[in-house]
């Protein structure tokens, strides 16, 4: 039987804390760095492999885009330039229209970008960088069979069988969106947990190097936006693309053979083809079945002193607005700042925690949502094309005043629910001025034809010229 037992904390003779992280994804990894820099005792558990030493990494593989919360987060542990450096930066949407002409959207300002990062890349260096601390240890092959919200007590089972009892001060549920510290909250009363599968799934293909070259232009965002469903591309540092395709799993089910893939595509992605190839289609479609996507609310995020729920456990959001992981990653130094701020009386920061954290959370799983709309289907709209070119006119003129709210999300650390309520506002008082502005022009208009009216004689047409081009447009 494992046990770990509390230290005296020389400096101010307060006990030292022990701190249980379940799960060893991103979130789980980069949190053992954090407790850690803060002098705590800490014990990563991951029911998987070290996945550094894994030949296949099991799990997700969607490529991520990284943005200035979870940047701030990784700079907090000293690992933002590391990440950085290895990642690929996208200044802007790419438009892929069905006749193959492509059209950037910019993000933001020249200077603003997101990155292309390689999830098991992230995780291994974040799982290595949390070994550095000595006061760290992770523990892979653990599996939580039970625990104990009162106690702190843990059970894990190993593949072989073995059983291993951990007690800790602090559990923290960093398992993701199937969790099973989360388990136990479901157990409880006034726990409120929601949980929604959406009609589409994704397919993910691989556009390779033509030449030893990046097939497309490789900092942007590709999107082929179809109204009903779409797929996008993220660059690589090998060169490859990541093509993702999100459809709603009818489509899916309906193309059953290769040569109904090329059809498919002929139709929809044309100028896709011959960059994946259409031999690498046939087989990469039917290698495995299009893959679900859930988005999972909860509320509160902790019990007691002695739990909390963090990154997907406690808010699995949809893929299309690039926040899974920065809000995850964010979610490490919100609790952080809050220990600062309560001088890690673990009561008091639990439950700011979660009075902070679950509006936000919130609000950024229901962002997610609306930007899979966006990105599928507002994108081919002139009248949205036509409101990005005044936001960031208004934005250019008046910086803090009108903020677009793709640039408080993805370059701001603006609480999320804030960020939404500051967008509704905006977007009434623009859509009221362009209102204005209209009616302004057209009562402007009437104004000048009455003061200034036409003359009829010099408009109108005498009638024998009248009947001669008429005559002339019968004549064969």
């Amino acid at each position: 039987q494992k046990v770990l037992n509390a230290m005296e904390e020389p400096s101010d003779n307060r006990q030292k804390k022990v701190v249980a992280v379940v799960g060893g994804g991103l979130v789980g990894a980069l949190n053992a760095c954090f407790f850690a820099k803060r002098g705590l005792d800490v014990e990563v558990f991951e029911s998987r492999e070290d996945i550094r030493q894994a030949k296949v990494v099991k799990g997700r593989s969607i490529n991520l885009a990284l943005s200035h919360r979870g940047r701030q987060a990784l700079k907090h542990v000293g690992m933002e330039e590391k990440i950085v450096s290895q990642g690929i930066p996208m200044h802007a949407r790419m438009i892929h229209s069905l006749n193959g002409k492509q059209s950037p959207i910019p993000y933001g300002k020249k200077s603003q970008y997101i990155l292309s990062v390689d999830r098991a890349n992230l995780n291994k260096q974040l799982l290595t960088e949390a070994e550095t601390y000595p006061n760290a240890k992770l523990n892979f092959d653990h599996k939580l069979q039970d625990w104990s919200a009162e106690k702190g007590l843990m059970t894990f089972v190993r593949s072989d069988g073995t059983k291993e009892h951990i007690q800790a001060d602090l559990i923290v549920g960093c398992d993701g969106a199937f969790s099973a510290i989360r388990k136990q909250f479901l157990r409880r009363s006034r726990f409120n947990y929601s949980q929604t599968y959406i009609p589409h799934g994704y397919m993910e293909l691989t556009m390779p190097p033509i030449n030893g070259e990046f097939a497309m232009k490789p900092n942007y965002l590709h999107i082929w936006p179809r109204n009903t469903f779409m797929m996008i591309a993220l660059p690589n540092l090998d060169k490859t693309f990541t093509c993702t395709l999100f459809m709603p799993f009818d489509e899916f089910e309906k193309i059953t053979t290769g040569d109904q893939v090329i059809e498919f595509f002929q139709k929809c992605f044309p100028d896709s083809i011959p960059l994946i190839g259409a031999d690498a289609l046939r087989e990469d479609y039917f290698r495995l079945p299009a893959q679900a996507m859930v988005s999972v609310k909860c509320s509160p995020y902790h019990i007691g002193d002695k739990c909390v729920l963090m990154g997907d456990a406690a808010h699995a959001v949809v893929p299309f607005y690039g926040q899974g992981m920065n809000a995850g990653f964010e979610d490490c130094i919100v609790f952080d700042e809050i220990m600062e701020q309560f001088n890690e009386d673990l009561a008091a920061v639990l439950a700011e925690y979660s009075r902070v954290r679950v509006p936000d959370d919130h609000a950024i799983a229901d962002l997610a949502m609306y930007n899979y709309v966006e990105m599928r289907a507002h994108v081919n709209s002139k009248w949205f094309l036509f409101r990005k070119h005044v936001d960031n006119i208004l934005h250019f003129v008046m910086p803090k005043t009108i903020i677009p709210l793709y640039t408080m999300v993805t370059f701001t650390r603006t609480r999320y629910h804030k960020a939404v309520e500051r967008w509704q506002w905006q977007d009434k008082v623009i859509n009221r001025g362009l209102l204005f502005s209209a009616a302004g022009a057209a009562l402007g208009g009437v104004f000048l034809l009455i003061k200034n009216p036409p003359d009829v004689n010099k408009l109108s047409i005498p009638a024998e010229k009248m009947w001669s081009r008429l005559a002339a447009l019968r004549s064969p």
